[in-house]
């Protein structure tokens, strides 16, 4: 039977594919030829411009995927948004709405391959945030669900931004540095996070600590199909994080951190108790609390999900244990909580 590829996976998926096709082609001609083994395949050396060593088809394949990143390419394909690419938009929103646009905001983020930054920034900004300001002035459930809704299902996206954010000391063009330093006090508390714990938690502390020991959300210490040993993890997270992680710099001999994290965590708290009692505690429980509560179950269920596997004699090494594992989502779904299930339904022997 004829292989087929879907038509929505992404342009280099579908180049990846067309290249394997094409080696099994290759394969199945010689075979037919020539009733001998087939020699196994040639190492690959891969060098800057491209792989040595490689077929025609090969080196087609490597070099259209280089061109979708390069912007140099007249190939390069800007990631605009995250669910659809150019080919599944009709051409006249191409032509006159997001190529405009997309030429627009090549300006004013710092590297033009990260357009889908500015993308979502322009969404919380103009969604989120006039959403979460009229719930406050005129509050129904039924949009209180639609917001707290719509805010998990950005969480996720909001989340990799920041992560490139904290990594590269923004993501924006330098006559932008203003919004870059500016916008997460202002959308990170409607996404679930408070001010600064996602970089004092993620780059000053986990990043040093590998998952290793020392590190606040290693799984180290748990067994992983126990759901007991799951909601420990999960609720430690979740409740004491805000003093456990001044501790931990306290104790590196980072006192200087321990303040500031601590401080961060304090006047998030405050703002978050300031806006549920003192303002509107409905609008306050939809725009604030609920992705609040939602976000760190779910960081710790991610973290539960990747980082799994530590070495027991090296916990330490960045070689011996694996560390990130990808395809977070469908691990957890599919691995991690029926891993979880079935250990509430196992009989003693």
């Amino acid at each position: 039977m004829a292989a087929t590829i879907h038509p929505y996976l992404t342009e280099p998926d579908i180049v990846v594919l067309h290249n394997l096709f094409e080696d099994v082609d290759q394969g199945v001609k010689k075979q037919s030829k020539s009733s001998e083994v087939i020699p196994a395949p040639e190492i690959i050396e891969y060098t800057a411009d491209g792989a040595t060593g490689a077929s025609d088809h090969d080196r087609a394949a490597i070099s259209r995927l280089q061109a979708f990143n390069d912007p140099n390419s007249p190939d390069f394909q800007p990631t605009v948004f995250v669910s659809w690419d150019d080919k599944h938009i009709p051409d006249v929103l191409n032509r006159h709405i997001v190529r405009p646009y997309a030429r627009f905001a090549a300006r004013v983020v710092r590297h033009p391959t990260d357009i889908v930054f500015l993308t979502h920034l322009l969404m919380y900004l103009f969604v989120n945030l006039p959403s979460a300001i009229w719930l406050f002035h005129s509050f129904t459930y039924l949009h209180g669900v639609a917001h707290a809704a719509f805010t998990l299902w950005c969480a996720g996206s909001f989340t990799l931004m920041m992560h490139n954010h904290i990594h590269n000391n923004g993501v924006l063009a330098k006559e932008w540095a203003w919004l870059d330093s500016t916008f997460p006090y202002i959308t990170e508390p409607l996404m679930g996070h408070t001010w600064d714990s996602y970089y004092y938690h993620h780059v000053k502390h986990h990043h040093v600590e590998g998952n290793g020991p020392d590190d606040l959300s290693s799984t180290i210490r748990y067994q992983r199909d126990d759901v007991f040993h799951f909601l420990h993890y999960v609720g430690r997270f979740l409740f004491f994080i805000w003093l456990e992680l001044p501790l931990y710099f306290y104790r590196k001999n980072k006192t200087n951190l321990a303040i500031r994290a601590l401080l961060s965590e304090m006047g998030s708290y405050m703002f978050l108790y300031y806006m549920t009692f003192r303002v509107n505690t409905r609008a306050s429980i939809f725009v604030f609390i609920i992705p609040f509560c939602l976000l760190r179950i779910g960081l710790m269920i991610g973290n539960w999900g990747q980082h799994a596997l530590v070495d027991e004699v090296e916990p330490d090494s960045d070689f011996r244990s694996s560390i990130t594992l990808v395809d977070v989502p469908v691990r957890t779904i599919f691995h991690t909580l029926p891993t979880l299930c079935r250990s509430l339904t196992q009989v003693p022997e």
